[in-house]
């Protein structure tokens, strides 16, 4: 079996043909607030994007992974790794899967091949993320993966109703 590849998805380098995919995603303004994104993003730019991702995360400090179904071939979502500290042997992990997929278990197969990426390869220490606390989704699957709950961050992301709680989650290599 390859690194990035299990039986649900396969994790691959962003390609120039996934323009129109990122496009949309990132121009979704329904999803600017777990991204962190306050505008919308130019064609330009995100061809520029595609363009520099042939940079390592070492030189980057960031990765992004395309999530591919191994059953129909099609992009389902992403996977960030960003925020990279080597010294201090860590890495924060975002996980996207379009709603169109969501529920099929193409996020929790991503994570494993994520976390042996992580761990197995990097040699990393820590891969961490931030769920918001109404994201009751995301934390039964983060805490079924056994992640540990290390912190909130109270009213950390502002939303729609106002401002909202971040849950801390780890994990540490065994």
């Amino acid at each position: 079996m390859n690194l990035l590849e299990n039986e649900t998805v396969r994790l691959r380098a962003v390609e120039p043909e996934d323009l129109d995919r990122l496009y949309a995603w990132e121009n979704n303004p329904d999803l600017w607030e777990v991204g962190n994104t306050r505008q919308p993003y130019s064609r330009f730019l995100l061809k520029q994007y595609i363009v520099d991702s042939d940079k390592d995360i070492y030189e980057n400090k960031q990765l992004r992974l395309m999530m591919v179904s191994k059953t129909t071939g099609e992009t389902v979502g992403t996977v960030d790794l960003f925020d990279f500290d080597l010294h201090n042997s860590r890495v924060a992990l975002g996980l996207f899967v379009d709603s169109a997929f969501q529920g099929k278990g193409y996020a929790k197969a991503a994570l494993h091949l994520v976390e042996d990426y992580v761990f197995n390869f990097l040699k990393l220490h820590q891969l961490y993320c931030h769920i918001a606390e109404t994201n009751t989704a995301s934390r039964r699957m983060f805490e079924k993966e056994g992640y540990e709950v290390n912190g909130f961050l109270k009213n950390w992301i502002r939303s729609i109703d106002g401002f909202e709680n971040i849950i801390v989650f780890q994990r540490f290599k065994n």
